[in-house]
């Protein structure tokens, strides 16, 4: 971590130490990250949603289908809350998705399954039409909120005491194959939204009813693993990382959102999507399609430094599209010098 000063360190490593420590068997041999070789990104343009996604996939249909095998498929969209449509995954996004997924022979393996920041997936689902698209394609519409979860630890800047958090135990198995199907945004609180926070975000799960003012009893995860800080949230993000993450990344920036996202932003009307079976990769070739430095996204900067993927750009192979020619510079959320903070030692008492 960036000129983390040692006794911070010490502490953070107590932190990473008690919460591996506490860990269900659940997890016992299912931590381990694997590299993945193939480290192509997918580049694609255009003017109809479905059908870029479709074509943005295709190239690795061979691979997914292999990577996939007999397990079950989840496909996770990104819905913050209802009412936002520029806050979460097209139904057309989800479409062309599963197309893709019935063009492999893969369509009867797959589920789509969130937990969204505030009320039920479920309202969500109905919103943003979903289930005419769950009728089409026979496949169930799961919230997370309302089955099996796992307990982990995570960090807290306040106090550095660990605090307990339930992470779906769908997407915490290695069984599982998870897809990430996320929006291009920025975020207020670690500079930008993809693939990977869309999957660690959506595996916290919350109590029935959870608000975010205030309902007495009531808790959520994601909450927690905010951890009271932009060096906390960078860096639990990190470490639910390493049980949490997506087997194949999708980022659909057809119309991405800038400033204060994930909920607050504007449109931006990019026409792009992004594909990949190496997340990191695909977590790069988003950022420089924003025109955001990497080096200020510190989660995904932690997690280039474990070596969870391909985060140098040159050695990044893109197909379709040239990167050069779909470059915008994002608007940056107004805390953005603040979220700097993940930067710096914390101060000594």
């Amino acid at each position: 971590m960036n000129q983390l000063h040692r006794r911070d360190f010490i502490r953070t490593s107590l932190f990473c130490g008690i919460a591996a420590s506490t860990l269900p068997d659940a997890f016992a041999g299912k931590t381990k990250v694997v590299i993945e070789a193939n480290t192509r990104v997918a580049l694609v343009a255009g003017t109809n949603r479905s059908e870029m996604v479709f074509n943005a996939l295709q190239p690795f249909a061979k691979e997914i289908a292999q990577a996939a095998g007999n397990r079950r498929i989840v496909v996770k969209p990104n819905m913050v809350e209802k009412d936002i449509q520029l806050c979460a995954t097209h139904r057309d996004t989800i479409e062309g998705i599963l197309e893709f997924f019935k063009s492999i022979n893969k369509l009867d393996n797959i589920v789509i399954a969130e937990s969204i920041a505030f009320g039920k997936a479920t309202d969500c689902y109905e919103c943003y039409g979903y289930i005419p698209l769950s009728e089409k394609y026979k496949v169930k519409l799961l919230d997370l909120d309302e089955h099996p979860y796992q307990r982990i630890y995570v960090m807290d800047e306040a106090d550095f005491i660990p605090k307990p958090i339930r992470i779906s135990s769908l997407l915490a198995d290695r069984n599982t194959f998870v897809m990430s199907a996320a929006r291009m945004k920025t975020h207020n609180t670690v500079g930008a939204t993809l693939s990977l926070k869309n999957i660690v975000f959506g595996s916290p799960l919350k109590d029935p009813g959870y608000m975010y003012h205030g309902i007495a009893n009531s808790t959520s995860g994601k909450r927690i693993l905010h951890g009271n800080g932009y060096r906390a949230i960078n860096y639990n993000i990190y470490a639910l990382a390493q049980h949490v993450r997506p087997d194949l990344a999708f980022v659909d920036g057809y119309e991405g959102m800038e400033g204060n996202g994930p909920t607050q932003g504007t449109p931006v009307d990019h026409r792009i999507c992004v594909a990949g079976l190496d997340w990191m990769s695909v977590e790069r070739v988003s950022l420089a399609l924003m025109g955001i430095d990497p080096a200020n996204i510190g989660y995904l900067t932690y997690c280039s430094g474990a070596g969870m993927g391909q985060f140098d750009l040159s050695k990044i192979e893109i197909l379709g599209e040239p990167l050069a020619n779909h470059i915008r510079t994002y608007k940056l959320p107004t805390s953005f010098e603040r979220q700097m903070q993940w930067k710096t030692p914390i101060e000594k008492q």
